[in-house]
C-alpha cells in the first residue's frame, strides 16, 4: 500500500469509487481508496438498486437527472466489459391521501420545469401501467418512464476498474483507525496496514461517516438507521416500473431476472448500526405489499437482509469540505438515495477538490447549512 497520496478516499462503495474515478480522470493519479471489507459491502450492496428522478427538491432532481444520463452510457464511459444492468422501466409513486396528492402536484410541477418526463396519472391509468395494482383507495399517482434500476455491484466494480486503469489504488480489507491533523489540517490517515501521508481525505464511509469524521475532531449531524429488504423467487415478467407507496412506506420492483425486490421503511426504527433482519419485517412487508399488489401473495421469498441508511437531519447529503478541518471532504448523509446519484456526486466532489466550476449548484448541501439552520427537507424518502 502506498505511504503517501494526493487524496485518500475512505469508503469503497459506489460513491467512493465514483469519486476515485473522477479524480483520476482529471489527472489525480495518486489516489487511494480504503475499504474495510470488500467493494460495495456496505449500503451500496444492500440497497434496493432503484434510480429515480422523482424528488421534491431541485438539487436532488438535478443530481438524479444528470446521473440518469450517465447511467445510460456508463458501460461505454468506463470501458466496462460486463453490464451494469441498467433498465429504464419507470417508477410509479402512489398517493392515498389528499396531502400526498398535493405533494405530488408540487413535485411534478418542479420536476417538469427541470426537464423530467413525469406526469400525474389517474387510478385507472395507474392500473394500465401496472395491471396487477390494487387501486382501491388510490387517489392518483406520478409516473416517470425514464426512471429505472441498475446492479449496484456491477456499477461499483465498473468505477473501481476504471479508476485502477487510470492509476488509482484500491485497498480492500483495510480498516481506518484514525486521521491525523495539525493546526486543523489533515496530515495522514492511520490504517490497519500502515499510515498514509496526505493533505486531502474524502469521507465516503456511509453510515460510518460520523465515526470517521470524529477521528479528525469533526462532529457530523448524521446517524445510522436500519432498513430491511427481501428478494423473491424469479417469476414471469408481470411488473415494469418500480412501485412506491409512501402511505405504506413501501417500494417494490421486479428485476430483469424475474425476482421481486421490496422493502418498507419503519418510522419507529431506532438509530443504530444493527444490520440483522427480523421476522417482524417479513410479516409487515408481506402484509403491506399484498395490499398494494395482491398477485404477490403466491410468490415465495428467497432471502431477506438489512442495510444502513446514513441519515441527515433534512434527508439530503453533506457534500464538500468541512471547516474547520482543512482538507477533509465529506460525501455522506444520502438518506437512502446515494446509489442513484453517485455518478454526479463523484463528478462534483472531484470538481470541488480541484477548484473547478461545479457542474451542478450543490453548494447548498455543505455542512454549514445546519450551522445556519438552513435545512432543505426532502419530502420523498421511503
Amino acid at each position: 500500500m502506498r505511504s503517501t497520496a494526493q487524496v485518500v478516499i475512505i469508503g469503497g462503495g459506489v460513491v467512493g469509487c465514483a469519486i476515485a474515478y473522477n479524480l483520476a480522470k482529471k489527472g489525480y493519479k495518486d489516489v487511494v481508496v480504503l475499504e474495510r471489507a470488500y467493494l460495495a459491502s456496505g449500503a451500496t450492496g444492500r440497497c434496493g438498486a432503484g434510480v429515480r428522478q422523482q424528488w421534491g427538491t431541485e438539487t436532488n432532481i438535478l443530481l438524479s437527472r444528470e446521473s440518469v444520463k450517465k447511467f445510460e452510457h456508463l458501460e461505454e464511459e468506463l470501458g466496462y466489459a460486463s453490464s451494469i444492468e441498467f433498465k429504464q422501466k419507470g417508477y410509479i409513486l402512489l398517493a392515498y391521501t389528499e396531502r400526498q396528492m398535493q405533494q405530488f402536484i408540487r413535485n411534478v410541477a418542479l420536476q417538469t420545469s427541470l426537464g423530467i418526463p413525469v406526469r400525474l396519472v389517474t387510478p385507472g391509468e395507474a392500473k394500465e401501467i401496472v395491471p396487477t395494482l390494487n387501486i382501491e383507495g388510490l387517489l392518483g399517482a406520478a409516473y416517470c418512464p425514464t426512471d429505472g434500476h441498475a446492479n449496484p455491484f456491477h456499477v461499483t466494480q465498473a468505477y473501481a476498474e476504471a479508476a485502477r486503469r487510470l492509476g488509482a489504488e484500491i485497498n480492500t480489507y483495510t480498516e481506518v483507525h484514525g486521521i491525523k491533523t495539525h493546526h486543523d489540517r489533515v496530515t495522514a490517515v492511520i490504517t490497519s496496514k500502515g499510515d498514509i501521508q496526505t493533505s486531502l481525505v474524502v469521507n465516503a464511509a456511509g453510515a460510518h461517516a460520523g465515526v470517521i469524521s470524529k477521528m479528525a475532531g469533526l462532529d457530523l449531524p448524521l446517524y445510522a438507521e436500519r432498513h430491511q429488504a427481501l428478494v423473491t423467487e424469479p417469476v414471469e415478467p408481470i411488473q415494469n416500473p418500480m412501485v412506491i407507496s409512501f402511505h405504506h412506506h413501501l417500494y417494490c420492483q421486479q428485476t430483469p431476472h424475474g425476482s421481486f425486490i421490496m422493502g418498507i421503511g419503519d418510522p419507529n426504527e431506532p438509530k443504530s448500526f444493527n444490520i440483522r433482519s427480523g421476522w417482524q419485517f417479513l410479516e409487515e412487508v408481506s402484509r403491506q405489499v399484498t395490499q398494494v399488489l395482491p398477485v404477490l401473495k403466491e410468490v415465495r421469498v428467497v432471502r431477506q437482509w438489512a442495510g444502513l441508511y446514513d441519515m441527515s437531519p433534512d434527508a439530503n447529503p453533506i457534500l464538500g469540505e468541512c471547516p474547520p478541518v482543512k482538507g477533509l471532504y465529506v460525501a455522506a448523509g444520502f438518506s437512502g438515495h446515494g446509489f442513484m446519484i453517485a455518478p454526479m456526486v463523484g463528478q462534483v466532489i472531484a470538481e470541488m477538490i480541484l477548484g473547478e466550476p461545479l457542474s451542478l449548484p450543490v453548494q447548498r448541501l455543505g455542512l454549514d447549512r445546519f450551522r445556519r439552520g438552513e435545512y432543505f427537507m426532502e419530502p420523498s424518502v421511503v
